[in-house]
């Protein structure tokens, strides 16, 4: 199973949680949220990433200039968006280039048909929970609904994933479940991740890595 760790900001943790090797990164490029990275995400940093780990930029409706500027920047690998852009809106990202990561948030009532139309354009999908906040709530959704996927495309599963129910989210994995996506479970306070509980989350999504 893939990790991707949400909602980085601080140098200095950034390097820490290189050293666990997670497959994504995310930085949030929102200025509603708490994790919103601002002007102290190091540019030189991020241009140093190993392959390894894939840097993740997240906006929130945001316009194709500003997402453009900083995947340009920051050389991002992928945009996930994570508001409630359209598909000709992804088309156009998609002819300039730009990986895609196209997150939904999920309760009983959505309607999975709707993808159809984003398909062609996003690389990966995203299923966080359907909350107040623009992802980061900490709160599950309903995993069953998933079974009502039907599309061949993989996707990131998120929302209030933490050390507890991990290994559920691992029984899921006939459901095309590329990637756990964390964040707010794993924070000692917002964009500041607590690399000794996400190291024990690794053990158990990855118990092949067993030198970490």
């Amino acid at each position: 199973m893939r990790l991707k760790v949400c909602g980085m900001r601080d140098a200095e943790n950034i390097r820490q949680l290189l050293a666990l090797q997670p497959d994504f990164m995310g930085f949030i490029f929102y200025e509603k949220s708490s994790r919103f990275v601002g002007e102290e995400l190091d540019e030189e940093l991020l241009k140093s990433f190993p392959h390894t780990t894939r840097k993740v930029g997240v906006f929130v409706n945001a316009t194709a200039s500003y997402i453009l500027e900083n995947y340009k920047k920051y050389n991002l690998d992928y945009v996930q968006l994570h508001g409630e852009e359209l598909p000709d809106f992804c088309r156009s990202l998609k002819l300039k280039g730009v990986n895609i990561i196209k997150a939904f948030s999920v309760d009983e009532s959505f309607y999975f048909g709707k993808l159809q139309n984003y398909k062609p354009y996003c690389d990966y999908f995203l299923f966080d929970t359907k909350g107040v906040e623009k992802g980061g709530n900490g709160i599950t959704f309903d995993w069953s609904i998933l079974k009502k996927y039907d599309n061949e495309k993989p996707f990131f599963l998120a929302g209030g994933i933490d050390l507890e129910n991990a290994h559920k989210a691992l029984e899921i994995q006939n459901l095309k479940v590329y990637a756990l996506d964390v964040n707010s479970k794993f924070e000692i306070s917002p964009a500041l991740k607590d690399i000794n509980k996400l190291e024990e989350l690794i053990r158990i999504i990855k118990p092949e890595m067993v030198e970490i």
